[in-house]
C-alpha cells in the first residue's frame, strides 16, 4: 500500500467515526451506499419496472427532467462531464468552422482532462483573460485569436468557486455572440448557482447555446452529466455518445442517484450557500486565515492558512481520530510554500454548526500543529 493510499484509508476510518462534520459529506461504506440508494430511489422513479437498457427507461427519465429543469428542448446522459464537453465543443467547432475555443487557463479542461480536447477531437484553446475570473466582455473583444465558442465555467472552481454578476454574465454573452461565436456552459455546479446570480435555472440556460451540468457535484449522484440544447444539438450528441463509448449497456444505478439528488439535494442547495457565509465568516476569524472569495459566491470556497498542508493535513487526521470532529478533507499547497488550501464544501451535515462552534473547532486544530 503507498503513502497516500494508508492516508486514504486512515481518513476514511476516522471521518466514518466522527459526530460531526463541517466539509463535504461522512464517508459510507458500499453496503451502506447501495441501501440508501434502494431506499431513497423508492420516490423518484417506479423500481418495479425492468433495468435500463441503453438508457431507454430511467436514464430517459432523468434527461426528460433535466432538460425540464434547464428550460431547454432535450437533454443527453453521458457516463462523465469530460466526454460530454468534448461532445459539445466539437458540436459548435463543426457549425462555426472554427477550431478555438475560448475559455479560461483554469477551466477543467485545461487543468484535469490531460489536454483531451486537443488530442482527441483536435480543437484548441484561447485564454480571454489569466485573472482568476470570468472574462470581462471587453477582454473578449480584444482577445488575440478570433474563436468560434465561448465556454464560460460556472462557477470557475479552480478560482475559488466564482461567478460574475448577473448582469456581467449577460454582457459577456451577447459580446461572444456579437463576435460571431457559440455559448457553452460548463455548469457542473450551476444547480447552486442561482443564489449568487439572482435567476432561475432556465433563465441562466438561456443564455448558452448548450449547457452541461454534473450529477454527482452538489447533488450527491454516483456519477454521469448532462449535455442540455435543442433537438438538433441533443441529436448529434447522441450520435457522439455512442463514438465516444458512452452508451454503456446499463447505468441505472447512476441516474436513479441523480434522480435522488434533484429531489433531495436541489431543494436544499439555497440553504447551504446562505449557511457557507456564516461558515466563512467564521473561519475568517482564525488567526492568519483568508477565505476566497469573501463572503462565497456559492456553498464552496477555499480556506488558505499559513501551514503546510502536511502539518494541516495530520492535525486534522488527529483531530478527527481523537475527538470526533471532521472539519477538512484535503491540504494542498497550489502557491506559496508553507501557506496550504483546502476546498471548504457546506451541505447537510454543516447546517448544525453555529459560528462559536466553527471557532471552538479550529482553535482545537490550530492547538494540534
Amino acid at each position: 500500500m503507498t503513502v497516500n493510499e494508508e492516508l486514504q484509508q486512515r481518513r476514511y476510518a476516522a471521518f466514518r467515526s466522527c459526530g460531526r462534520l463541517l466539509s463535504g459529506s461522512r464517508p459510507v461504506s458500499l453496503r451502506e451506499r447501495m441501501a440508501s440508494l434502494a431506499a431513497d430511489a423508492e420516490g423518484v422513479h417506479d423500481l418495479d419496472e425492468r433495468p435500463d437498457v441503453y438508457g431507454d427507461g430511467v436514464v430517459r427519465a432523468l434527461e426528460r427532467r433535466v432538460a425540464a429543469l434547464l428550460g431547454r428542448e432535450a437533454a443527453v446522459y453521458f457516463p462523465t462531464g469530460t466526454m460530454a464537453q468534448q461532445v459539445a465543443l466539437r458540436y459548435w467547432a463543426e457549425r462555426t468552422g472554427s477550431p478555438m475555443v475560448a475559455m479560461h487557463p483554469l477551466a477543467h479542461p485545461e487543468l484535469h482532462e490531460r489536454r483531451a480536447l486537443t488530442r482527441l477531437t483536435g480543437l484548441h484553446t484561447v485564454w480571454p483573460t489569466t485573472a482568476p475570473r470570468l472574462p470581462t466582455p471587453a477582454e473578449l473583444r480584444t482577445c488575440e485569436e478570433r474563436f468560434g465558442t465561448l465556454m464560460l465555467e460556472l462557477p470557475l472552481r479552480d478560482a475559488g468557486f466564482v461567478l460574475p454578476a448577473w448582469e456581467q454574465l449577460v454582457e459577456t454573452v451577447a459580446a461572444a455572440r456579437e463576435l460571431g461565436a457559440r455559448v457553452h456552459l460548463d455548469g457542473a455546479r450551476l444547480w447552486e448557482s442561482t443564489v449568487h446570480l439572482g435567476r432561475p435555472l432556465p433563465e441562466i440556460a438561456a443564455l448558452a447555446d448548450s449547457v452541461y451540468v454534473s450529477c454527482y457535484k452538489s447533488l450527491g449522484g454516483l456519477s454521469g452529466a448532462l449535455l442540455a440544447g435543442d433537438e438538433a444539438f441533443a441529436r448529434e450528441a447522441r450520435v457522439w455518445q455512442h463514438r465516444y463509448g458512452g452508451k454503456l449497456f446499463q447505468q441505472w444505478p447512476a441516474a436513479l442517484s441523480a434522480l435522488v439528488g434533484l429531489e433531495r439535494e436541489l431543494p436544499r442547495l439555497p440553504r447551504y450557500v446562505a449557511h457557507a457565509r456564516t461558515v466563512a465568516a467564521a473561519l475568517a476569524e482564525v488567526p492568519g486565515a483568508r477565505i476566497d472569495p469573501s463572503p462565497p459566491h456559492t456553498h464552496q470556497f477555499r480556506l488558505w492558512l499559513p501551514h503546510t498542508a502536511d502539518a494541516l493535513t495530520e492535525a486534522t487526521l488527529r483531530l478527527a481520530e481523537e475527538q470526533g470532529i471532521a472539519l477538512f478533507h484535503y491540504w494542498d499547497e497550489p502557491g506559496a510554500p508553507g501557506l496550504a488550501m483546502t476546498e471548504v464544501t457546506v451541505g447537510a451535515a454543516a447546517l448544525e454548526w453555529t459560528s462559536e462552534d466553527v471557532g471552538k473547532a479550529m482553535a482545537a486544530l490550530l492547538a494540534l500543529l
